[in-house]
């Protein structure tokens, strides 16, 4: 897992240039991020078979920008987040809610940035993952 803190954390400047522009090249580099972090995880946690799809959507989605593996960035760590929260119905439900509403004032003053396209499930499969990097 630390393994993949690292790829993950050093894949800011990929993550930068797909912000902006379209087309094939943010393809080749999510599709790169997603498979150099699935490659340097030591293991997949088995029993929570959402962790492939929310690390997907994860890469896929500008999630990485704000928030990084096990460091703060312009968000919590996902590694802060899963310690603070418990990984229990509720929590993923009001979590996967955030994600797609967006909100502020848990983790201090910048605003997480809503995300309204992204379905429900698709957050549900995010948090999932989140929650599941808790040591």
């Amino acid at each position: 897992m630390k393994k993949l803190f690292i790829i993950l954390s050093f894949g800011g400047l990929g993550l930068l240039a797909s912000c902006g522009g379209g087309g094939n090249d943010k393809n080749a580099e999510t599709e790169s991020r997603k498979d150099e972090a699935k490659e340097e995880a030591k293991e997949e946690p088995a029993e929570n078979p959402d962790y492939e799809k929310g690390l997907e959507l994860v890469g896929k989605n500008d999630c990485l920008t704000c928030h990084k593996i096990n460091e703060a960035s312009t968000g919590p760590a996902y590694s802060a987040v899963a310690a603070k929260y418990p990984n229990t119905p509720q929590v993923i439900d009001t979590l996967s809610n955030k994600v797609i509403k967006g909100g502020a004032g848990n983790w201090g003053v910048v605003p997480m940035t809503p995300h309204p396209n992204l379905s429900k499930e698709d957050a549900v499969a995010m948090v999932k993952y989140v929650l599941s990097l808790k040591k």
